[in-house]
């Protein structure tokens, strides 16, 4: 008889604890939904600047808490509502993270519209392909500086009127650019008449791009009170 109770006593804490262990499971499994529900929530509230900003990491903590709620799925009685409650979190997610796609296809956008437009007015200046990005004047030397100068010189008075604030801006980054470059020129063999020659150019340069940058400026500001 004692053995009896005593075996019925075992089997009892036995099946407690796996009821136990079962309640303990449903309770985890409803906590990682929970979280995952709060955290896509709480997206909502991140700008969508800051969120192109840290979008990899963003991305990847998703996409973990995904896994994590769908596989805790299984550790519930009653999934349905909890499948419902996820897949609504899915949904927002994406429309979420289609904004910040259409935000990064904007800027990405705008920025190859300036690449292009910077590279016309690097052709229009020096020649088409002569000048790329990295505004290296490597092919520069002692024997076509001079000629180089007249090209850039002449096309920008060609084209002077024309002109906005920002081409001014680059246009005096690729000047420094190839005046940075005869000075490793000079130490090449660059003849004396030829270095006059760049230093007339240099003369009547500065002043002239000074005063039509200015003048670039005033049209933009009364173009924009307008």
């Amino acid at each position: 008889m004692k053995k009896n109770v005593l075996k019925a006593g075992v089997i009892f804490m036995t099946l407690l604890g796996v009821v136990s262990c079962k309640d303990e499971k449903e309770a985890t499994a409803q906590k990682t939904i929970d979280s995952y529900v709060v955290y896509v929530d709480s997206l909502q509230n991140v700008a969508i600047a800051d969120a192109k900003a840290d979008w990899t990491v963003i991305d990847s903590s998703y996409q973990v808490r995904t896994s994590e709620a769908e596989m805790a799925l299984n550790d519930l009685k009653e999934s349905e509502k909890e499948q419902a409650r996820i897949d609504a979190s899915k949904s927002k997610y994406e429309t979420f993270k289609s904004k910040v796609q259409a935000e990064v296809d904007a800027t990405q956008a705008k920025s190859e519209e300036k690449v292009s437009t910077n590279q016309l007015l690097r052709d229009r200046l020096f020649g088409a392909g002569k000048i790329g990005e990295d505004m290296s004047f490597a092919w520069v030397n002692k024997d076509n500086i001079l000629k180089t100068y007249e090209t850039f010189f002449q096309a920008y008075k060609d084209n002077k009127s024309g002109f906005t604030r920002e081409d001014y801006d680059e246009i005096k980054l690729m000047y420094e650019a190839l005046d940075s470059r005869k000075n490793t020129v000079e130490k090449e063999g660059l003849t004396s008449d030829d270095n006059a020659k760049i230093a007339s150019i240099k003369f009547k340069f500065a002043p002239m791009f000074k005063v039509n940058r200015i003048g670039a400026k005033s049209r933009e500001t009364e173009a924009a009170k307008e």
